[in-house]
């Protein structure tokens, strides 16, 4: 299903007036307190969040899923999806694919249909948690890590096989999620399966061509429970740093313990230049993958002001930041979700460029700490969404995306063209 522009724009008139009201009143009171709104618009209209194949679909738990109907069955139907996304918001124009759910059987024809939606690859993403139909070995006991050097072998063989298709769709990074670790103490060597991993991922790394990166994702817990073999974002750190300039950390927001100050490891990453990227989502206990900004909405904004200050940073040597939602939808209308989520990040975004830096650091050399959370809280509580409404008009984008895609009734039209028990391919 594709949605053309005319189509959003006969959605936008009748909101227009009233959009306008919200944005002189908002950019009048900026513009006063030295913004250049103008500029903040610019970069909200830049900004761009690539979408994971595996998130089009319903997720679930190990209790259950409820897959709501027309769900994408192909990668053509999956990169159509986000091509409605991107319709409708012009800020999705990059979808990230998992292999082998995902393998594209004609990569030439993939790249005109996602070019067609104006659509590019974001990293390609390995799967080296779940055995697949035609392996030899099982990953049960870890993958990169597995003392078996058959079952290593088997892992980086898949990783440089995911880096051949990357390389023929245009990708330019692989992210690598190991669900490696152990459930029992005595199960593992703690130092072997690290040096074991260490290797395995030295071995992927010198297939990477040498414009691409290479992101280690960490998690503290789960699948295994005991421990994992990167737990946390120091390991992710060490491995990155013996694997070389071109590894970089990934950090997803719902693999931290509870409470964890996540946007003082995204300032200290960004400082030594190790940060990769995002995998942006929501957490109430654990690693919940719930609607970005849903629960912990200030904890996002104080993690972008981390990001765009290293952003803005002349001296900073923290090359261009990798953005992706991960997220798994049980309940939700999942493009529904991912119009939302994306909307999060952005409302995040346009905050955190709000914040009075220089006001702020002069708090921080005086040790006014009322001040400092004045200078922080007063940009959180603006509400930023006319910017974002007017990023989006001059993007030729639908001023309120997810009003759209219920007008157009865009679930009901994929269940009449998939089916009402279609599934999507992944988890």
């Amino acid at each position: 299903m594709r949605v053309e522009k005319s189509v959003i724009q006969e959605y936008n008139n009748p909101l227009q007036n009233q959009q306008q009201k919200k944005f002189d009143f908002l950019a009048e009171e900026l513009e006063s307190a030295g913004k250049n709104v103008n500029q903040i618009v610019q970069k909200l209209a830049d900004f761009q969040v690539a979408i994971p194949s595996w998130a089009l679909g319903t997720g679930g738990t190990r209790f259950g899923r409820f897959p709501g109907g027309g769900e994408p069955g192909s990668l053509e139907e999956k990169i159509a999806d986000v091509g409605l996304l991107h319709a409708l918001n012009r800020s999705s124009g990059a979808i990230s694919l998992h292999i082998p759910w995902d393998i594209p059987e004609d990569a030439n024809a993939i790249k005109a249909l996602a070019d067609s939606y104006d659509l590019k690859f974001d990293a390609v993403n390995s799967n080296t948690f779940q055995d697949q139909k035609d392996q030899k070995n099982s990953y049960k006991f870890g993958s990169l890590c597995h003392v078996d050097k058959a079952v290593r072998q088997e892992a980086i063989d898949h990783n440089i096989e995911v880096i051949k298709y990357g390389k023929a769709l245009g990708s330019e990074a692989l992210t690598v999620w190991l669900a490696d670790g152990s459930s029992f103490p005595g199960q593992n060597n703690f130092k072997q399966v690290f040096q074991n991993t260490l290797h395995s991922l030295q071995e992927v790394y010198q297939e990477l061509p040498d414009e691409w990166k290479m992101f280690v994702e960490y998690k503290p817990f789960e699948p295994n429970f005991y421990s994992m073999v990167i737990p946390d974002w120091g390991t992710s750190h060490l491995l990155a740093s013996k694997l070389g300039e071109k590894a970089l950390c990934l950090v997803d927001l719902g693999h931290h313990l509870p409470n964890t100050n996540i946007e003082q490891i995204v300032a200290i990453l960004m400082m030594e230049g190790k940060l990769g990227g995002f995998h942006f989502n929501d957490s109430k206990f654990a690693d919940d993958d719930l609607t970005v900004g849903c629960i912990k909405p200030y904890q996002l904004f104080l993690i972008f002001k981390e990001l765009v200050e290293g952003m803005e940073d002349p001296n900073s040597i923290n090359p261009p930041l990798a953005w992706m939602i991960d997220a798994s939808h049980n309940l939700k209308d999942p493009l529904e979700d991912l119009l939302q989520s994306v909307e999060a990040i952005k409302i995040a975004y346009a905050q955190a460029l709000l914040v009075d830096k220089q006001e702020l650091a002069v708090a921080q050399q005086e040790n006014d700490v009322v001040k400092a959370q004045e200078i922080l809280q007063n940009a959180y509580r603006t509400d930023v969404r006319p910017l974002l409404a007017a990023s989006r008009i001059q993007a030729g984008a639908a001023i309120d995306p997810v009003g759209v895609y219920r007008k157009l009734k865009v679930r009901e039209e994929l269940v009449k063209e998939r089916g009402s028990f279609s599934m999507a391919t992944g988890l």
